[in-house]
């Protein structure tokens, strides 16, 4: 592999470690998606994640359903973390736009929802992802897209 290359996982190692340290933190302190929803993260990687979600009581609607917007938050954190992992030093970002189609509804039957996002973009100013939300047994609930406003830093 060439130095360039090298480069880039490096730097993509560190940015998985610190989206690591970042979450586990919030979880330690009662903080964030992690704490208030029960979203957790199961592995990172160069451009890719994969979060999930035990739903629970905190997570229904009035139709007892798993309420849109949760899944909608799965979604958001684990495509933002996936660009994360390929941005450098110092850069941070938000995102300016979430596109999520819903499939099928979820009870709260024990099936663990996992979402798996992507980075597809990432540029100096923007970047894209998809994701997509399964249930246990591999059934597609919701899928989506996000653009992310990069922040801060040169790439």
């Amino acid at each position: 592999m060439t130095t360039i290359g090298n480069h880039v996982e490096d730097k993509s190692a560190k940015r998985v470690g610190e989206l690591t340290e970042v979450f586990q933190r919030g979880l330690d302190e009662n903080l964030g998606v992690g704490a208030s929803l029960g979203i957790r993260l199961e592995s990172a990687g160069n451009g890719v994640t994969r979060y999930y979600l035990d739903p629970n009581p905190a997570t229904i609607n009035a139709m007892f359903t798993v309420h849109g917007g949760v899944i909608a938050t799965l979604m958001d954190t684990a495509m933002g973390s996936a660009v994360f992992t390929k941005l450098g030093d110092g850069v941070a970002y938000t995102t300016l736009e979430l596109k999520v189609n819903f499939i099928r509804s979820v009870t709260l039957d024990g099936s663990r929802l996992t979402c798996d996002a992507t980075a597809v973009h990432v540029g100096r100013r923007t970047a894209t992802a998809e994701g997509r939300v399964t249930d246990a047994a591999g059934k597609l609930i919701a899928h989506g897209s996000t653009t992310i406003l990069v922040l801060g830093g040169d790439q």
